[in-house]
C-alpha cells in the first residue's frame, strides 16, 4: 500500500484520487510519519435486479413457447 505525506497530497489532491480510482490501490496519508487516513476506491453499486446474472448461466432453446406435454394441477 502506498503512502504519502499530508502536505504532498494536499498538492497533488485530484491527480492521486483519479490514480486510486484508475489502480483499486488504497493511498495511506500520513502527518508526521503517522497515518491518519486512507484514500479507498468507491464501491461500483450495481444494485441492477435486471442483468444481474448475466455470464452465470445459459438459456438454450425456446423459453416463451408452450411445452408440449405440459400440464398443471
Amino acid at each position: 500500500m502506498k503512502t504519502i505525506a499530508a502536505g504532498e497530497f494536499k498538492a497533488r489532491c485530484l491527480t492521486l484520487m483519479e490514480d486510486v480510482r484508475s489502480t483499486r490501490e488504497p493511498l495511506v496519508i500520513t502527518k508526521r510519519g503517522k497515518p491518519v487516513a486512507k484514500l479507498v476506491p468507491a464501491d461500483d453499486d450495481k444494485d441492477d435486479f435486471i442483468g444481474r446474472l448475466e455470464g452465470v448461466f445459459r438459456v438454450v432453446g425456446d423459453v416463451e413457447s408452450p411445452m408440449d406435454g405440459w400440464e398443471s394441477s
